[in-house]
C-alpha cells in the first residue's frame, strides 16, 4: 500500500446500486501499473451491497477513503468527490466500467509531457458486444479517432470528444472553470465545454485503454439530461456565446431531421434568425424551413467581404456525410472554424 505517500491522481468514483459490477470496477483499479493514485468514493443511496463492497475495499487498501455524500445525484456526488481531491489530478471512473491495467499511467504520461494540454481521455471499447449497435460502434470509432487537440477543436461540436468515465484532468484548470455543476444537460459535455472556452487544449490517449458497458442501467439511458435535445441546448449555448457572428447571415447544412431538430433549438434560444439551409436533395431545394429557403451547394457562394459571407453550421446524420461536406466546403473557400461549424 502506499499510506502518507502523496497520490498522483485522486479517482473520483461515484456508486449507486453498483452491487453487480463494482468488484470488477475495484480490481481493474487495483491492478494499474500506476499505484499512487487515492480512490474517492462516495455511496449514493444504494439499497443494495454498494455500500459494503466500498467498506470492505477501504478497509483493505490505505489509498481507498470513503467520502460522505452531501445532497443526493450525481452531479452532487462529483462535486464531493472533487472537493475532497488531494492530487494534482484528477480522474473520473464509472462503478460499471473496467480500466486497463496502463490507463492511470499512459494519462498521467501525457499530461505531464504536455503542460499545455488541461485534460485528457483516452480510447474506449464498448461491451458486452450484444448490446452494441451501429450507433454505438460509430460513436465509439469516432472518439477513438480524437487524439490531438486540432482534432477535438474541430469535432468539439459534433459530441462530447472526451468519454467522461475516461477523463483525466489537471485539478487546478477544473477548479478555475467552475468544476462540476448542476446544468439542464450533460455534466460532462458542460464541463469540456467551458474547458474550450477558457481556451485549454484537449487530447486523448491514442490507445484503448476503457472497457466502458452499456446497458439500461446507465443514467445515460435513463435520464432526460442526457437526451439528444440536451446536447443541443449545450451546443447553441456555446455557439452563441463563443462562435457565431451575429452580423453574418447563419446558414445550415442539413434539411433533414437532424438540421431541422438543430434550427429548432437555435430559433429556441434567441432572435438570430436562419437565413437559409442547403440541402443535397433537389426534392427539398426550393422548400421553407422555418422560414428560410432551402437552397443547393451551387448556391452557396462565398463572399470576399467577410460580413456578408454566411457561417455554416453542419448538422447531418448520415454516417460519412460530415468529411464530404467539409471536403466540399473547403473547395468552395469556406474555412473550418471560422466560415463554418460541424455541429452534428
Amino acid at each position: 500500500m502506499i499510506g502518507s505517500e502523496r497520490p498522483r491522481v485522486s479517482i473520483l468514483l461515484p456508486c449507486r446500486q453498483a452491487e453487480p459490477f463494482l468488484e470488477g470496477c475495484i480490481a481493474s483499479l487495483e491492478t494499474q501499473t500506476e499505484s499512487r493514485f487515492e480512490a474517492l468514493v462516495l455511496d449514493d443511496s444504494s439499497v443494495d451491497g454498494t455500500g459494503d463492497i466500498l467498506a470492505a475495499w477501504a478497509k483493505r487498501d490505505t489509498r481507498v477513503r470513503i467520502v460522505e455524500p452531501d445532497g443526493s445525484g450525481l452531479i452532487a456526488a462529483l462535486k464531493r468527490l472533487a472537493g475532497e481531491a488531494r492530487a494534482l489530478y484528477l480522474a473520473r471512473m464509472d462503478a460499471d466500467d473496467i480500466a486497463r491495467p496502463g490507463r492511470l499511467a499512459a494519462q498521467i504520461t501525457l499530461l505531464d509531457a504536455n503542460p499545455d494540454l488541461a485534460a485528457c481521455g483516452t480510447g474506449v471499447r464498448y461491451f458486452p458486444s450484444s448490446a452494441r449497435g451501429s450507433g454505438y460502434t460509430r460513436y465509439e470509432n469516432w472518439i477513438n479517432s480524437l487524439t490531438d487537440p486540432v482534432a477535438i477543436a474541430r469535432d468539439l461540436l459534433v459530441e462530447c470528444p472526451i468519454a467522461h468515465p475516461t477523463l483525466m484532468v489537471r485539478r487546478r484548470v477544473f477548479n478555475s472553470v467552475g468544476g462540476y455543476r448542476e446544468v439542464d444537460g450533460p455534466e460532462d459535455y458542460d464541463l469540456i465545454l467551458r474547458l474550450s472556452e477558457a481556451g485549454y487544449n484537449l487530447a486523448n490517449v491514442p490507445e484503448v485503454l476503457h472497457e466502458w458497458r452499456l446497458g439500461n442501467h446507465r443514467l445515460s439511458e435513463r435520464s432526460a439530461r442526457y437526451h439528444a435535445t440536451a446536447f443541443r441546448r449545450l451546443k447553441v449555448s456555446y455557439l452563441r456565446q463563443n462562435v457565431v457572428p451575429e452580423d453574418r447571415p447563419l446558414v445550415i447544412w442539413g434539411a433533414g431531421k437532424v438540421g431541422k431538430a438543430f434550427a429548432r433549438a437555435w430559433l429556441v434560444a434567441g432572435d438570430q434568425l436562419i437565413s437559409a439551409f442547403v440541402d443535397l436533395d433537389p426534392r427539398k431545394i426550393g422548400q421553407t424551413i422555418h422560414g428560410a429557403r432551402v437552397i443547393g451547394v451551387t448556391d452557396l457562394a462565398v463572399d470576399t467581404e467577410v460580413s456578408r459571407r454566411p457561417f455554416i453550421l453542419v448538422a447531418v446524420g448520415t454516417p460519412g456525410a460530415r468529411e464530404d461536406i467539409r471536403a466540399e466546403l473547403h473547395r468552395l473557400g469556406f474555412n473550418d472554424q471560422t466560415d463554418y461549424r460541424v455541429v452534428a
